[in-house]
């Protein structure tokens, strides 16, 4: 019995890539600037060989010096256009996007918000890039008020609608966003549609768990192709949402990493063929674009004191994958995603011990490792690094 974990630490960046420049992320590294803060502990991930990574390394000295760290490493070059969570973890599953998917730093053109308007039979507020709980405390009494939809955007290629529960319905919301949905294609084909119900009296409005996205159709991924082969596929967190539900045969919802890892273990007990792949957002949503250093900081912290027992579940034919879709530098003036290198940490009994890969051109190569793990000819970018960290 086969299985893959493929753990994804979302926004977990180590690095500027050599074009970081043309999106104004020069000197990001996300892992370094969160090492900065007293709560920031990742013995397990050093143990595994995670700070002998390139481009690690050089920031962590005297960390690199377990050259008999338990894993295979390696760092991974984004391929793709862009530095989103749907860019990113479409490039995981074999999907290169030559065109990063638009944004919107004025707004979103007149004609797609009255079509918009017009389709809902509500009015728009804002229609501006605005950090998600600052924009609900700006409009949050307009929206009550009146009725209409807070619909904003941010530095991603996001069209976000945010509706206090007890005034838009969370079934109302959905179907506002699936109208969004339908009306954002071709030129306008934003990555996600989001819905970001709150709750509360102003000025203490909170965000709730009930968020869901509305991702475009991703072409053939590595997900697809291993539902093909009759393997189960199994998403936990947001990735039946990344992927429009396209190549998940089981899915479960995560209010927040602690949840995540619960889950990821869960399924760790289960009988399975396939693969289980993991989004962990809060070092992200929570505290990457809040610019909370000591917040993300202590996420790692406890992801890390949990990843014994994620190992100790691990049988003898699975393999894990952790890796991340792109940076999230809590540090710099920015709130915004970086272009940055990720992490790929391997470890499984079958899994080489010391393993260091270097530098892999595109986050893809994990695509194809995990269909040739599952013998399956490859249909979709990236080149397979598998031979390389299994034990002959």
């Amino acid at each position: 019995m086969k299985r893959i974990f493929l753990v994804v630490l979302d926004s977990v960046g180590i690095g500027e890539l050599p074009d970081a420049k043309e999106y104004n992320d020069e000197a990001s590294h996300t892992l370094y600037a969160v090492s900065k803060s007293e709560y920031f502990n990742m013995s397990n991930m050093e143990r595994l060989g995670l700070f002998n990574i390139k481009g690690v390394e050089e920031k962590f000295p005297g960390m690199e010096s377990k050259e008999m760290f338990e894993g295979s490493i390696a760092r991974l070059a984004e391929k793709s256009k862009g530095k989103d969570t749907t860019t990113g973890h479409w490039e995981i599953a074999g999907v290169i996007s030559k065109m990063p998917f638009p944004t919107y730093p004025n707004g979103f053109p007149k004609d797609i918000i009255s079509e918009f308007e017009k389709r809902t039979g509500r009015k728009a507020l804002c229609n501006l890039p605005y950090s998600g709980t600052e924009v609900i405390l700006e409009y949050g009494r307009q929206h009550i008020e009146t009725g209409a939809l807070i619909v904003y955007t941010s530095a991603d290629s996001v069209f976000q609608i945010a509706a206090h529960e007890d005034i838009v319905p969370l079934k109302e919301l959905y179907r506002y966003c699936e109208i969004a949905r339908e009306i954002l294609r071709d030129e306008h084909g934003v990555g996600r549609v989001i819905a970001r119900p709150f709750v509360g009296s102003y000025p203490d409005y909170k965000r709730t768990s009930n968020r869901h996205d509305y991702s475009l159709a991703p072409p053939l991924t590595m997900l697809d192709q291993l539902v093909d082969a009759g393997l189960d596929v199994l998403g936990v967190g947001k990735i039946y949402d990344i992927f429009a539900g396209k190549g998940v045969t089981d899915t479960v919802r995560t209010n927040n990493n602690k949840e995540g890892i619960e889950k990821l273990i869960e399924r760790m007990e289960r009988d399975f063929t396939g693969l289980c792949f993991v989004n962990l957002v809060d070092f992200d949503m929570v505290y990457g674009h809040r610019n909370d250093v000591d917040g993300y900081a202590k996420a790692l912290t406890y992801f890390d004191d949990q990843l014994p027992r994620i190992l100790n579940a691990l049988k003898d034919e699975d393999l894990l994958l952790i890796t991340a879709d792109h940076g999230c530098d809590p540090s710099t003036p920015s709130t915004d995603h970086s272009r940055e290198y990720v992490p790929m940490v391997a470890y499984g009994k079958k899994i080489k011990k010391g393993n260091n890969l270097g530098t892999r051109e595109s986050f893809a190569d994990i695509a194809a490792t995990v269909l040739e793990y599952f013998e399956i000819k490859q249909q979709v970018a990236g080149e397979s690094f598998l031979k390389d960290i299994l034990v002959k």
